[in-house]
């Protein structure tokens, strides 16, 4: 019998359903409770148990139908069976990107990203291909391409809503990543931003912290991108499950086009002027927790002592900074392969319209030097 006290409560709640499909209590197509039904049942908060059915779906055990609920799927996925959907099998698949966005794949969400697509490629056998967007004219014309689309990207010319209409409407089979467009009816796959900030700011507060700052990348607090307001939100979710209050002059946004350590540098600079300074920040990227570092060594601050700081993103480079970075693992691999995986689905008007909608990676925390236990003696 599982002890709940071994392990992290969303592990507990995964295992308890797994034990309860070896056992027979529940069955493939049965429904199983809500995000909130679970919550409830296991004495927990829905972050919890919205993580446990993120990661019930990326193992492929449940898959969630929109306005319906979430049922066990103990079929195989890529079952070519015409009874089980009539799936068209696929000889290639294509990552179309926005023009002039290919040195973006350096950094590791990409690079990953990509690795996970070319490794589920390989499993099932389907040529897979970078294509910029002016390159895809008349790829919607072959059944037996699907495509991977990541519709925009910082500082690149982005892939337009009316081109993936275009595409949606001549029929090609596609998912989207990274981004999402929810009016558009598309099945995206993205990673959970907003669990990445909770997990960021939740283990800060473990430690103690309280006056914990953030750095976000925008032009205001009113005008934050998609994935940096997502963090935000993380950020925010995490202080109120403690009964910590939002202060909003912890929160430094700046702007730029694309992640810049001068940015950390700035922002930390900003939030350690404060009269009631914060003893952490998150960093909403790695290269702005550099600078973060960079701004309390110059004052004088030792880290982790007496400021810690966790970054998000997982670069190369984090592993090696003095103290090693604290940092959020975006688990982007896991999402490459997934993307493959939904484009093998049953595919039809009506599965796209009832299922597949949306997919969430669970991302990672990895713990190291940078952070440490809040002392109120200095």
């Amino acid at each position: 019998m599982m002890m709940r006290e071994t392990m992290p409560l969303y592990k507990f709640i995964v295992e308890d359903i797994k034990e309860k499909i070896g056992s027979g209590q529940l069955k493939d197509g049965d429904a199983i409770p809500t995000q909130i039904e679970l919550a409830k049942l296991y004495e927990t908060s829905e972050i919890t148990s919205r993580r446990a059915l993120s990661e019930l779906v990326n193992e492929g055990l449940v898959v969630r139908i929109r306005g319906k609920g979430t049922f066990i799927q103990l079929r195989d996925p890529h079952n070519t069976d015409p009874s089980e959907g009539g799936k068209i099998a696929l000889e290639q698949i294509v990552l179309i990107h926005p023009s002039a966005s290919p040195h973006l794949f350096n950094h590791p969400f990409y690079a990953n990203f990509i690795s996970g697509i070319h490794a589920a490629c390989e499993e099932h056998d389907i040529r897979f291909q970078l294509l910029d967007v002016s390159e895809s004219d008349g790829i919607e014309s072959n059944p037996l391409v699907g495509a991977i689309v990541l519709p925009g990207a910082p500082g690149a010319q982005n892939i337009m809503i009316s081109q993936l209409k275009a595409w949606k409407e001549a029929g090609l089979r596609m998912v989207l990543a990274h981004f999402y467009f929810p009016q558009l009816q598309i099945p995206y796959v993205i990673v959970d931003n907003l669990t990445g900030g909770y997990l960021a700011t939740e283990h800060l507060i473990s430690l103690g912290h309280k006056r914990i700052g953030i750095i976000v990348t925008g032009h205001s607090l009113m005008d934050i991108n998609q994935e940096f307001s997502l963090r935000l939100q993380g950020y925010k979710l995490a202080l109120s499950q403690h009964g910590i209050a939002f202060d909003e002059s912890l929160v430094s946004v700046m702007e730029a086009n694309e992640e810049l350590e001068e940015m950390g540098y700035e922002g930390a600079k900003q939030l350690l002027a404060l009269e009631n300074k914060p003893t952490a920040i998150f960093a909403t990227s790695d290269y702005k927790a550099f600078g973060a570092i960079r701004a309390g060594k110059e004052l004088g601050l030792r880290i982790p002592d007496e400021l810690s700081i966790v970054g998000y993103d997982d670069v190369i480079q984090s592993r090696y900074t003095s103290p090693a970075l604290t940092t959020v693992n975006q688990n982007t691999e896991r999402m490459g392969k997934r993307a493959v995986e939904l484009l093998l689905k049953p595919w039809s008007e009506k599965a796209i319209e009832e299922s597949f909608v949306k997919e969430e990676i669970v991302p990672k925390l990895l713990v190291r030097s940078s952070t440490a236990h809040y002392s109120a003696i200095r």
